[in-house]
């Protein structure tokens, strides 16, 4: 190993364009050597530089499918390749050896990075990355049984100075029947590119090639890099100038050297988007590329301007003022309606600023947290902390805490009505107040919202953060106004003793929205969340109780109500999630209605028949709105099973990184999302977030005149 080593050290003084070129021979010349000599060369190898572990993502019934994985952990400084390895490297190989009957589908690769090593370009991955394989099960096999599973694996592991071929003999086990999955396997799975349903077109240029990708104009895109699956056709390391026309994204590649003169038939490949926006499998064929467009410099599009940004804000300003009268914010508005009925406060402007100042504070929050976890790599998208079962739970006691406030069994500083309060008409208060108003408003997505929401997760992270002030400004506007114009105020009914009575019916929405959270934890977690969440709001209500018998009695309660607080609070965040690990049975919604996944899309288009396509979420109450009045209709029914429609949809109530990549394809941030496929259609028509009972029966009507 120390001669082989000084070897390949040596290989470095190389000129630049020889080097790496020769370090790959070697190690060809080498891996064929350790697959002469054998197992008995392969134990006298060193620990390897990147370790390989074969799984099983889970059980499955005989003749089914299960996913693989060979999970690849390079040391630090260590780096492995993707399928086709650019200008230097060699990728994963795999000679399996599997049960009669069974089989092996073909690798699948997570979207790579790019490394430049001597001025030559590798396509690699730096950290910890999944190969999946599809492996068909025996459709003789014994449930209950277990079958094993092996294969040679080949790679090469290299750093910047030094390349070394390594091998492994890898075993695992595939259980025949049903049970959990490996919950590693969803974030894998995300990793992979996320394969386009429409072709792109490729052309010669005088330099090299064309290729036009089909996205929507409304999807922006950052840093983006194409790569290419055939080798030797492109030079990998010359740069590559994208370009934007209407919803095409065009990319120009540069002819390798020495390449022939001859064209594909097809050109195929990975479109990444950026670092933590993953990416999008490509397959294009011989066709017009369209001319001109709006250039890429630098991977981050010139067109953005002060417009766009803009346009974003307005969008968001709009969406945060319907926010306020949509249903999906309904529970807020009791909130709203307290506020309302003090607004003859002398305190009225500052109020009113403090309220807002809370809004916009808690959107801003959610944002950077949103933006920060998908500059992380994190598959994430607008309302995603009401997919953690324990932010539910959460909510599920400070509605209970609301309630009874409400109820008049205690007073909760910020909502009070009576004098008495502790915090009642103060500036505290009111900023309390609009922190919870937009923790509970903001997961909604409303008209004109979408569209803003989407932009201002691909512009840059300050732009991005003023969209979601203005999301806040325009929850808050109406306070706003009120506190800072004094006719509107005179409008509002005078204080007196209604307001106690109304405080009280109050109790009754926001009980109910208790009810629903109770059903959202069920929905997330079944009954042992539900059953858990219940519990804690029970002792949250026991001891509110205790607390306002002992304010009344003039006993000072701050020192056992905080401890107590913070464990409840950590019960439903650390304990509820542990809960949650299997979700309720899915609703039946319309017949014949599919899970969403990429490869129920294909199929559903592949058929010629109409596809409607919706995503959804059970916290989503504008979602279930739609659903009631336009999507689980008898109506809509009849006239889907007479065009032939087919149904698919996502149900994004649970953390999905497959539907949240796709969402971020579309340019949506969140759900609802409802797409109609025409048979043919390069593209699929984005219907408006608010549908009526005729939206859906009217287009399947025009589809089947249509065929």
């Amino acid at each position: 190993m120390p001669l082989l080593q000084r070897f390949w050290n040596s290989l470095t003084g190389a000129p630049a364009r020889l080097a790496l070129p020769l370090r790959v021979i070697v190690a060809v010349l080498w891996l064929g050597v350790l697959t002469l000599v054998g197992p008995a060369t392969a134990t006298a190898q060193a620990a390897p530089h990147i370790r390989a572990t074969l799984l099983a993502e889970g059980p499955a019934l005989p003749g089914q499918t299960v996913t693989m994985a060979v999970l690849m952990e390079p040391e630090a400084g260590w780096h492995g390749y993707w399928s086709n390895p650019g200008d230097a490297g060699l990728p994963l190989s795999l000679d399996w050896t599997l049960p009669p009957g069974a089989k092996a589908g073909e690798l699948q690769f997570p979207v790579p990075q790019t490394l430049i090593v001597q001025g030559l370009m590798n396509h690699v991955y730096e950290q910890a990355y999944a190969v999946l394989v599809p492996v068909t099960l025996p459709a003789d096999a014994r449930v209950g049984s277990t079958l094993p599973v092996s294969a040679r694996a080949q790679w090469l592991a290299c750093t910047a100075q030094i390349c070394v071929p390594e091998r492994a003999s890898l075993m695992g086990t595939i259980t025949v029947g049903s049970g959990p999955k490996d919950t590693r396997f969803a974030a894998w799975r995300a990793a992979l590119p996320a394969r386009l349903d429409q072709p792109g077109r490729f052309e010669a240029t005088p330099t090299g090639l064309a290729l036009a990708i089909p996205f929507p104009a409304s999807a922006q895109v950052r840093d983006p890099h194409f790569f290419i699956a055939a080798q030797g056709l492109v030079d990998y390391a010359a740069p590559q100038a994208f370009r934007r026309k209407g919803d095409w994204l065009i990319v120009e590649l540069a002819r390798a050297k020495g390449a022939m003169a001859e064209h594909p038939q097809s050109v195929s490949g990975v479109l990444s988007l950026g670092a933590g926006a993953g990416g999008l499998a490509i397959t294009a064929s011989p066709g017009m590329v369209p001319k001109g467009g709006t250039p890429l410099s630098g991977g981050t599009q010139t067109a953005f301007s002060w417009r766009t940004l803009a346009l974003a804000m307005l969008g968001a300003l709009a969406g945060g003022l319907i926010l306020n009268v949509m249903p999906c914010v309904f529970p807020i508005l009791s909130l709203k309606a307290m506020a309302l009925a003090r607004g003859n406060s002398r305190h009225a402007r500052a109020e009113g600023v403090a309220y807002s100042a809370g809004v916009i504070l808690a959107c801003l929050a959610l944002g950077a947290a949103l933006l920060a976890l998908r500059a992380g790599g994190a598959q994430v998208g607008w309302a995603f902390q009401l997919q953690n079962p324990g932010v539910v739970a959460l909510l599920v006691l400070l509605a209970t805490a609301i309630t009874a406030n409400f109820a008049g069994l205690f007073e909760l500083p910020g909502l009070s009505v009576s004098r008495s309060g502790a915090s009642a008409g103060t500036v505290g208060g009111a900023f309390g107040t609009g922190l919870l108003a937009a923790f509970v408003a903001t997961p909604c997505t409303g008209p004109f919202m979408a569209a803003a929401m989407g932009v201002a997760l691909v512009l840059p992270p300050v732009a991005g953060l003023a969209v979601f002030a203005a999301l806040g400004l325009g929850l808050a506007l109406p306070f706003l106004l009120i506190g800072f114009v004094p006719p509107l105020r005179r409008l509002l009914p005078r204080p007196g003793a209604w307001m106690d009575r109304f405080r009280r019916a109050m109790a009754v929405p926001m009980g109910l929205t208790v009810v629903a959270l109770l059903w959202l934890a069920w929905r997330q977690g079944g009954w042992a969340l539900m059953g858990a969440a219940l519990a804690l709001a029970l002792v949250l209500l026991a001891v509110l109780v205790v607390v306002e018998r002992q304010r009344r009695q003039g006993c000072r309660v701050v020192a056992w109500l905080a401890p107590v607080t913070l464990a409840l609070v950590a019960a439903a965040l650390l304990g509820a999630p542990r809960l949650a690990a299997r979700p309720a049975a899915e609703s039946a919604g319309l017949p014949g209605t599919v899970p969403f996944s990429q490869a129920a899309l294909d199929r559903a288009r592949a058929s010629g028949k109409p596809v409607f396509l919706y995503f959804t979420a059970d916290w989503c109450l504008s979602c279930k709105v739609n659903e009631s009045v336009a999507i689980d209709r008898e109506a809509t029914a009849k006239a889907f099973a007479k065009a032939g429609v087919q149904v698919i949809v996502g149900d994004w109530t649970r953390a999905d990184p497959a539907i949240t990549s796709f969402l971020t394809i579309q340019g949506a941030a969140g759900v609802p999302l409802y797409l109609w496929y025409a048979p043919g259609a390069a593209t699929p028509a984005k219907l408006p977030q608010v549908l009526t009972p005729q939206t859906l029966p009217d287009l399947a009507a025009r589809a089947q005149q249509g065929s």
